[in-house]
């Protein structure tokens, strides 16, 4: 059973009010952070839509992250191969990978949680077709690096030129350690907002200095320029690297901006314990910190999945004892974790009563879970989506308004609402 979230400040319960009945409201620009969202209005019942599966692509190497043309053109990584194309018609180009791909990345490897991740598509693509992917790169050789990495798509959608690595220091677990593989905890997830500013992702490599560590961008969300500079209003912490929007993050893989307000959200995965949703609000502290207190010993120095703490309680995802100021989440599965990944949400009228709800994929539980809250904040019904149980590695919204699931299993579904 999924658990409410009951420890709510006034902020998040403004910045939720709006989740429930979100079809009458009039859009609205929001500035980075907001959480001030128009209050709802009257809205009629309406019932949840039934959905129909198919396979939209098979026979795929591990698919990570999906991202749409207007036409219905679909952009797709698979972890350790490279990027690829998806024409409407359904012919499939290799654009920039590691073998028989159009455009070779010779510094592109995969190992553990980490190759080629999160791809997104610029907002004036049409214009400048520019598309940006996350990657594990050597070009860095001591140590390796994660990358955003900027390509241009050529006019017939069979090759890439004019690479440009916009972000070349977010942090990558090199080695092994006593808690996790190399690769382990890159983040990945890449996505433009209604700002017009891109977002990213990062992990905290199981090293625990990271999540609070203000000059790194290790377990933090990114807010930067196509160039990758820092966006305005990041409004970090004094000494902050000034690209860093929100810090002291676990390994965040799920983003989305409701459709309305512009609010950022992410998803994200806990040690065993609270997979949380999380409005973000610009320059705070999401509160993980798996460095051990005085007189407590972890492996590795790394108390993600046991202790920090004297007392014995378990390291919390959200640690307000310590920063009472945090982000407070605005959803957790309480005191288990089902492996919280994407989150997207729902929006079109087809979507029928979902519509502006919030789909979150749970990857340890093989399930997609659908988010509706009630004004004062607390979880007003959390729905499983009808669908075969599996990993979900990304869950988008297509131009047509269907849901497109790429799942560890190789496959692409698509979900058509009705």
């Amino acid at each position: 059973m999924l658990r409410p979230l009951t420890l709510l400040n006034k902020g998040m319960l403004a910045a939720l009010a709006f989740i429930t009945l979100p079809n009458c409201m009039a859009a609205t620009a929001q500035s980075p952070g907001s959480q001030n969202p128009p209050g709802p209005s009257s809205v009629e019942s309406l019932a949840a839509p039934a959905l129909t599966k198919t396979n939209f692509m098979t026979r795929l190497s591990e698919p990570w992250d999906l991202a749409f043309l207007k036409d219905g053109t679909m952009f797709f990584t698979e972890k350790c191969r490279g990027l690829s194309v998806r024409l409407p018609n359904g012919q499939v180009n290799r654009l920039f990978g590691v073998r028989n791909y159009a455009v070779s990345a010779p510094d592109l490897f995969c190992e553990g949680q980490s190759g080629v991740n999160g791809v997104t598509v610029d907002p004036d693509f049409a214009n400048n077709r520019f598309i940006y992917v996350y990657m594990a790169s050597s070009l860095s050789a001591n140590p390796r690096t994660n990358r955003v990495v900027r390509l241009v798509v050529a006019d017939n959608l069979t090759s890439v030129q004019n690479r440009t690595d916009i972000i070349t220091d977010i942090p990558y677990k090199n080695r092994p350690n006593a808690v996790g593989s190399a690769g382990a905890h890159s983040g990945g997830r890449l996505r433009f907002g209604p700002d017009g500013y891109l977002y990213v992702t990062t992990g905290d490599n199981h090293n625990s200095v990271l999540p609070q560590g203000l000059t790194n961008l290790g377990a933090k969300v990114l807010r930067v320029t196509r160039e990758g500079a820092p966006a305005p209003g990041n409004n970090g912490p004094a000494g902050a690297d000034p690209r860093i929007f929100t810090y002291g993050h676990r390994n965040v893989q799920g983003l989305s901006f409701h459709p309305t307000t512009g609010q950022a959200f992410v998803g994200e995965h806990g040690p065993g314990h609270t997979d949380e949703v999380t409005a973000l609000v610009a320059g705070k502290n999401a509160g993980w910190d798996p460095r051990p207190e005085p007189g407590v010993d972890c492996p590795d120095n790394y108390c993600g999945y046991t202790t920090n703490k004297l007392d014995g309680t378990l390291t919390p995802m959200t640690d307000l004892g310590k920063f009472p100021d945090a982000m407070i989440p605005t959803w957790t599965t309480g005191n288990d974790s089902q492996g919280m990944g994407p989150v997207e949400f729902l929006r079109g009228t087809k979507w029928k009563s979902w519509d502006g709800r919030l789909a979150a994929s749970l990857m340890a539980t093989q399930k997609l879970e659908v988010l509706a809250f009630n004004s004062d904040g607390s979880v007003m019904s959390t729905t499983r989506a009808p669908l075969p149980a599996t990993r979900m590695r990304s869950v988008v919204l297509g131009p047509d308004a269907n849901l497109y699931i790429a799942t560890d299993s190789g496959a692409i579904w698509k979900v058509v609402p009705r």
